[in-house]
């Protein structure tokens, strides 16, 4: 079996969310699709002010193709027993590029740590299973700086590769931004030597 290319990832396509309750504990949970830490730290304002009213805001999030940047957050409850078994469910569900909040409203009786670590699984994974999955493919930003004389060169590589224009300035001097799959990257580079100044934004 052919392994899958390394800048093709799974992520949800929209937000989702789910709910879990336990022993008068409302557990409510919050699937966001993501790309950067920023991002997600902007999503967790909100929540945090929208239900201002809840004990614990626990999230975890995965990003980047091969999930390398990764982080869970337990707000307050016992080590390890909300953001792990949050972040447990974004890894067994195959995802990245996404961020799970859980708002905790306690309900007066204490679970004991194998009850929350059980209770945030449940919740995130109500989130996540109600959520639509989609492939998508990491790209890079790249901003090309030419002579108009190279203009044909250039649209044949970008033809050639199929690669996607956001913007362009055609005057003596050419500048073009593209979305170019990061697999690709280091080819195209090579490509471009000596043709056009290469950007990385």
């Amino acid at each position: 079996m052919a392994l899958p290319a390394s800048d093709i990832y799974l992520t949800i396509s929209a937000p989702a969310e789910g709910i879990h309750k336990e022993k008068g504990s409302k557990f409510l949970a919050f699937a966001y699709p993501v790309v950067s830490e920023e991002e997600a730290k902007i999503i967790l304002a909100g929540l945090r002010k929208e239900y201002f009213d809840a004990r614990h805001h626990c999230y975890a999030y995965q990003l980047g193709a091969g999930a390398q940047q990764y982080r869970a957050n337990d707000d307050g409850e016992p080590n390890h027993s909300a953001g792990d078994p949050i972040l447990g469910q974004i890894r067994s569900a195959g995802l990245t590029n996404i961020l799970v909040v859980v708002v905790r409203y306690f309900g007066g009786i204490k679970l004991g740590v194998s009850g929350l670590i059980n209770a945030y699984r449940l919740a995130a994974a109500e989130a996540i299973n109600g959520a639509a999955k989609v492939e998508k493919v990491e790209t890079a930003r790249v901003e090309l700086l030419f002579d108009y004389e190279q203009m044909n060169n250039i649209m044949s590589l970008i033809k050639e590769h199929k690669l996607e224009m956001q913007t362009q300035e055609f005057n003596i001097n050419c500048r073009l931004t593209l979305l170019i799959r990061k697999n690709l990257l280091e080819t195209l580079t090579a490509k471009l030597t000596g043709i056009a100044r290469i950007n990385i934004l």
